[in-house]
This record gives C-alpha cells, structure tokens and sequence, in this order.
C-alpha cells in the first residue's frame, strides 16, 4: 500500500535557526518558508537526492506542533509521510484493520497541494504517520 518516503518531519521552535542548520551548516538546498494555516504551521522543505525533511514550526499557541514542543521544548522527529497511489483506498483499507484517522477521517490539502491524512501513532509502532497521495 505504501510507496516511497516523501518526508520526514521535526517539530522546531525557531524555523530560521533550524533552517540555517541545514543551509549553511550542512549544505542543503532549503526552500523559502511558507504558512500553512489549516495546519497551524510555517514549512520549510529540506530537499535531499532521495526524500526530503519538512522543518515545523508551530503558528501560536493552538498549533499540534505547539503541543509537541511543550512536551519536548528542543524539538524532535514529529512524523514520517508515506505516498499511496489512492488515499481514500488506503484510509479505508486501514480502517477496517482497526487503524484510526485522525481528526474526521476526510483528506485535508497538505503542504505539497496534495490530500493527506494522518494515522494515530498508537497503530503505527508510537509514530504519527501521514498518508500522501501520490
């Protein structure tokens, strides 16, 4: 069902001092910030030969991503995006394995302009999955 690793996501507090660790310090291509307000988030891409990282930074108080840096104030790994070739096949094929979706169930535009969905971490070994589709 699952395809190719799209991203991996950290959770940051600091977006520009995050991204100055990739860019200057490590050498990788970084694109420009951009606000996701449906997800309570500003992104920035980390463009790798293979995959990419998407750098979090949460957009006030109310952000998920918000709640992570509560819990763990430096930042970490947030989530690991998987692309499906149908992600209404794939949530429903899930689902009826016992898999809960988060939040109504319904894909919501993500990032990359494309649906996804995200998977409760208690169903995938403590990691929060996203669903892209491809």
């Amino acid at each position: 069902m699952i395809g190719r690793l799209n991203h991996v996501a950290i959770a940051v507090p600091d977006l520009e001092a995050a991204t100055a660790v990739y860019r200057d310090t490590l050498g990788a291509k970084v694109t420009p910030a951009t606000e996701e307000p449906a997800h309570g988030v500003r992104v920035v891409f980390i463009e790798l030969p293979n995959t990419k990282i998407e750098l979090l930074e949460p957009m006030g108080e109310k952000s998920p991503i918000q709640a992570f840096l509560d819990r763990a104030p430096a930042g970490g790994i947030h989530h690991v995006c998987y692309e499906v070739d149908d992600i209404i096949a794939a949530r429903d094929q899930l689902k009826a394995q016992g898999a809960r979706v988060l939040g109504d169930g319904e894909p919501k535009i993500g990032a990359h302009g494309k649906p996804v969905l995200f998977l409760h971490p208690k169903d995938m070994l403590g990691t929060l999955v996203e669903l892209e589709q491809a």
